[in-house]
C-alpha cells in the first residue's frame, strides 16, 4: 500500500506544477526590473553589469555543487524551505541602501523620457535657499522660470538679483553636501541687465570649503601618528570604501548583498528538479517531468505582468519612485512564502544509486565527441550574450522612451506567452525544417529582435517585437533539445540538456553582461542592442555552412527501429542503418531453405 501512495503521478505533477508556477512567479515580480531598480540607485551600465555578470557566474558553479551536497546528506526539502525564506530576506536589505541621486515624485510618466541620470544640481540650490530668499521682500525680487524635466509642479522660480550672494552662502551647501561641483556648474540664471552664472560662485565657496576641509584632515592625520596608521592597516578595506566616492561605495555594498542574495537562491531550482525528477523515474513516467516547464512560463508571465500593473496603479498613490520600486521587492517576498506550503508538499525521493556528478561530465564528453553538438553549444553561447542585452538594458531603453511599468510589464508578459505557445506550432515547423536550421532560424530572430530595440520610438514599440519571442527563445530550444536526443545516450538526454542550459543561461549570461555594462556605458544603449544583433546574425550565416560540412555521427535506436514500419524506414534511415536487419532475415531464410533442401536429399 506504501508504494501504490508513493506512485501518484498525478497529485505529483499537479504539486511540481504548482511549485514551479510559484517560484517563476516571485522571481519574475524582482528580476526583470532588478537592473532598472540600480540605475535609480545612481549605478551606471558597467557597474550594473558586474553586478549581474557576478551573479549568473555564482550561479553557474554553486547551483550543482549546492544540488550535489543536498543530495549527499539527504537536506533536499531542508534546502529549498532554506532558499525560499533566505533569498526573500537577503532581496530585502537592497531596499536600505541610499540613491546616490534624488529623484521627484511625479505622475506624469512622459516626463521620465529624461532619465535618472540628469544633472539634479538646479533642484539642490533652489532647495538650498528657499529660507533665504522668503525673507526679502517681493518688491525686490525678480524671478525667471527654471525648467526641469523631472518636476511635474507649477513651475518653480528662482530668485537671482540682489539675492545672488545669498545663494551662494556656505550654508546652503552644507545643507546640501550632495551637490558635487559638476551638478553646480550646470546652473545658470539670467536677469535683466545680463546674464548671471551663479556657478561660479558657487565653485569659488566649493573649492575653498574643500580646500579647508582638506586642511583639517591633514592636521588630524598629523595628530593621529602611528595609530592611525595601525587603525587603517587592520581595517583596510573599511578604510579603502570609506575614501571612496559614495556611488562606488554604493556599487560594492550592492555587489556584495547580490551575490549573497543568488548563494541563498541558486540551488532552488536544481534541488527541487532533481527530487522530483528522480520521484517520477521511480514511479515509471519520467517522460512526463517536461510538463512541468510550462506552468513556470506561465507563472512567469503572471509575474511580471502582474506586478508591472500594479505598481503604475500605485504610481499616484505611493510617493518616490525608490518606494514604487519596493512593491516589486515585496511582491518577491510574498510570492516566495506561498510557495513554502508546496515546497512541505513537493514529492521528492533519493535515488542514491545515480551519480549527477559523473552524469555531467559524462554529457560534457559526449557534446565535445559531436560536431554537430559543438556548433549547438556555440549557438547557445553566443545566444546567451545576445539575451544579456536584452535582460539587462531593455527596459532602460524603454524608459528614455517614457514607458512605465505597466509598458514593461505587459511587453515581457507577452514575450513569455509567445515562448510557451512554441509547441503548438512545433510539429509544423519540424515539416518544413530541420532541427539545425530551426536552431539558425531562432538565433537569427533573435538578431532582428535586437535590431528593432535599437529604434524604439514610444512607450508601446517594444511591444510588437515580443511576438516574435515565439520563434526566437521557443524554436531555439525546441532544436536544442532535438540535439540533446539525438547525442545522448539513453538516461543522459536531461544531463546534456543541463550542459546546455548552463552555457546560455550561466555563461553566456554573465560574459555578456560584463560586456554589455561597458559596451552601454561606452557607445550607449543603441549601439548595445545593434551590435549584439550584428554579431549573432553573422554567426547565423556562418552557422549552415558549418553544419553542412560536419559530419553526422547518428546512434542506431534499435528500440525505434525495430517498431518502425517499413514506410517509416525507408524515409527516416539511411540505406546501411535500414537494410542490416533485412540482410540478417535474407540470410537466415536462405540458411533455412538450404537445410531443408539437405533434408529432401
Amino acid at each position: 500500500m506504501k508504494r501504490n501512495k508513493q506512485i501518484d503521478v498525478r497529485r505529483a505533477l499537479a504539486l511540481a506544477g504548482t511549485f514551479n508556477f510559484l517560484c517563476s512567479c516571485a522571481a519574475a515580480c524582482l528580476l526583470p526590473f532588478l537592473t532598472l531598480y540600480f540605475r535609480q540607485l545612481g549605478l551606471t551600465p558597467a557597474m550594473t553589469g558586474i553586478i549581474i555578470g557576478t551573479k549568473h557566474l555564482i550561479s553557474l558553479v554553486w547551483s550543482p555543487a549546492a544540488s550535489l551536497l543536498a543530495k549527499h546528506y539527504n537536506k533536499r526539502r531542508v534546502v529549498i524551505n532554506c532558499c525560499l525564506v533566505c533569498s526573500a530576506a537577503a532581496a530585502l536589505v537592497l531596499l536600505f541602501f541610499p540613491s546616490t541621486e534624488v529623484h521627484i515624485s511625479t505622475c506624469n510618466m512622459s516626463d521620465l523620457s529624461s532619465g535618472p541620470t540628469q544633472s539634479l544640481g538646479g533642484d539642490l540650490i533652489m532647495s538650498s535657499i528657499a529660507p533665504a530668499v522668503s525673507s526679502r521682500s517681493h518688491s525686490e525680487i525678480n524671478t525667471a522660470p527654471v525648467s526641469h524635466s523631472a518636476v511635474t509642479p507649477p513651475a518653480q522660480t528662482l530668485p537671482h538679483t540682489k539675492a545672488a550672494p545669498v545663494m551662494t552662502s556656505r550654508t546652503g551647501l552644507k545643507t546640501h553636501p550632495q551637490l558635487t561641483q559638476e551638478n553646480v556648474s550646470a546652473v545658470t540664471v539670467s536677469d535683466g541687465a545680463g546674464e548671471s552664472k551663479i556657478s561660479s560662485s558657487v565653485t569659488h565657496h566649493a573649492s575653498s570649503s574643500t580646500a579647508a576641509l582638506l586642511r583639517n584632515k591633514r592636521s588630524k592625520e598629523q595628530e593621529g601618528g602611528k595609530k592611525v596608521e595601525e587603525e587603517e592597516s587592520s581595517f583596510d578595506f573599511l578604510g579603502s570604501l570609506k575614501a571612496m566616492d559614495p556611488q562606488h561605495q554604493l556599487f560594492f555594498l550592492v555587489l556584495i548583498t547580490v551575490s549573497v542574495w543568488e548563494v541563498a537562491s541558486a540551488p532552488l531550482e536544481w534541488t527541487a528538479d532533481d527530487g522530483l525528477y528522480e520521484y517520477l523515474d521511480f514511479a515509471d513516467a519520467s517522460d512526463r517531468y517536461s510538463s512541468t516547464g510550462l506552468w513556470s512560463l506561465l507563472g512567469a508571465a503572471c509575474g511580471v505582468g502582474g506586478t508591472g500593473l500594479l505598481v503604475s496603479q500605485l504610481h499616484c498613490l505611493i510617493a518616490g519612485q525608490t518606494t514604487r520600486s519596493a512593491v516589486h521587492f515585496y511582491s518577491y517576498a510574498g510570492v516566495s512564502a506561498l510557495a513554502l506550503p508546496a515546497a512541505a508538499c513537493l514529492p521528492l525521493y533519493l535515488n542514491k544509486k545515480r551519480d549527477r556528478a559523473n552524469g555531467l561530465l559524462k554529457a560534457m564528453q559526449l557534446v565535445r565527441g559531436s560536431p554537430r553538438a559543438l556548433l549547438c553549444a556555440v549557438t547557445t553561447l553566443l545566444v546567451g550574450v545576445t539575451n544579456s542585452a536584452v535582460e539587462n538594458f531593455l527596459l532602460w531603453q524603454m524608459q528614455d522612451q517614457g514607458s512605465s511599468e505597466l509598458h514593461m510589464g505587459l511587453t515581457l508578459a507577452l514575450a513569455l506567452l509567445s515562448q510557451a505557445a512554441f509547441p503548438l506550432l512545433a510539429t509544423r515547423v519540424s515539416k518544413l525544417l530541420s532541427p539545425g536550421r530551426v536552431l539558425a532560424v531562432g538565433a537569427a530572430t533573435l538578431g532582428l529582435q535586437c535590431l528593432y530595440y535599437s529604434f524604439l520610438w514610444g512607450p508601446w514599440a517594444a511591444l510588437p517585437a515580443q511576438v516574435f519571442s515565439c520563434f526566437s527563445s521557443g524554436a531555439l530550444w525546441w532544436a536544442v533539445r532535438l540535439q540533446c536526443e539525438d547525442v545522448a545516450t539513453p538516461g543522459a538526454e536531461r544531463s546534456v540538456r543541463r550542459v546546455y542550459s548552463s552555457l546560455s543561461l550561466h555563461l553566456g549570461s554573465g560574459l555578456g553582461s560584463f560586456a554589455g555594462g561597458f559596451v552601454a556605458q561606452r557607445f550607449g544603449l543603441t549601439w548595445l542592442f545593434r551590435g549584439a544583433a550584428v554579431g549573432v546574425m553573422m554567426w547565423c550565416v556562418c552557422l549552415p555552412l558549418l553544419q553542412w560540412k560536419a559530419p553526422r555521427q547518428r546512434r542506431i535506436n534499435y528500440s525505434r527501429l525495430l517498431a518502425a514500419d517499413a514506410s517509416e524506414a525507408s524515409d527516416s534511415e539511411s540505406e546501411q542503418d535500414r537494410d542490416w536487419l533485412e540482410k540478417a532475415m535474407e540470410d537466415d531464410r536462405s540458411n533455412n531453405n538450404n537445410y531443408g533442401r539437405r533434408i529432401n536429399r
